[in-house]
């Protein structure tokens, strides 16, 4: 769980902003979208590698 503490002088926007970016950074929001529907494990390995095919297209156009 992903916690911030408020600092010295800091409205609640800046808080905001740092617990958003500490929930991105830990992986938990990206965990809970992908358990959001079941998949098995034959799909996930496909939606796995076709993400990677992606990425390796992007760095080779780049």
């Amino acid at each position: 769980m992903s916690f911030v503490m408020l600092r010295d002088g800091e409205d609640g926007e800046g808080l905001l902003k740092r617990f958003q970016s500490s929930m991105q950074r830990s992986g938990v929001m990206k965990e809970l979208r992908n358990r959001r529907y079941f998949r098995s494990r034959g799909e996930q390995v496909r939606l796995d590698r076709a993400r990677s095919l992606r990425r390796l297209r992007r760095r080779r156009f780049k």
